[in-house]
């Protein structure tokens, strides 16, 4: 199976905690988020280099509209935000923008925004993996794990040799696992 051309590395993670995997996907941004980065990320003067694509694997489907959907979907939100965090302040730290969308709103942490980023649409541009429309929502279907998958994005204007060893310090920090 070849690689989407926006593809540039992709690591496959475990996590002991939950018993689920993460895959991590680094790629090229895709025509979109070039074309509209000043309305993302209105203060960033250089252009972005990656995206930085966070899929975790849900125990379970999220496809219905319910109150245990919901406490899985907050708990995913906040291993992204703990994990991406980790990675952005240490990118941020040797001088390179980067800032995390939150999945729940589509706004960056940290920058102020005149538009809200699609983490699904960011999946379907740069992976190719198919979105649905279901009870006014959009959802991913991953390859693998189908509906049980939470999306979400980081930008950063890094170069590729530090975003890997941010993505390492982060994925230590998690207690996550490279597989």
């Amino acid at each position: 199976m070849r690689s989407p051309p926006n593809l540039v590395f992709k690591l496959n993670i475990f996590n002991p905690s939950s018993k689920t995997k993460v895959d991590v996907c680094v790629a090229s941004p895709h025509q979109f988020a070039l074309e509209h980065q000043q309305q993302f990320l209105p203060s960033w003067s250089t252009p972005l280099s990656y995206l930085i694509l966070v899929l975790q694997q849900s125990s379970i489907s999220l496809k219905e509209s319910t109150l245990e959907v919901a406490a899985e979907k907050e708990r995913l939100r906040a291993e992204f935000i703990r994990f991406g965090c980790s990675l952005l302040f240490t990118l941020q730290d040797r001088g390179y923008n980067s800032d995390l969308f939150d999945p729940r709103t589509g706004y960056p942490l940290l920058a102020s925004q005149d538009m809200t980023w699609d983490d699904n649409a960011a999946v379907k541009a740069v992976l190719n993996y198919p979105v649905v429309n279901y009870q006014q929502c959009s959802l991913i279907t991953h390859p693998i794990w189908e509906d049980h998958v939470y999306p979400s994005t980081i930008a950063t204007t890094a170069p590729q040799v530090l975003v890997e060893s941010g993505l390492k310090q982060a994925i230590a920090t998690q207690n996550w696992q490279l597989k």
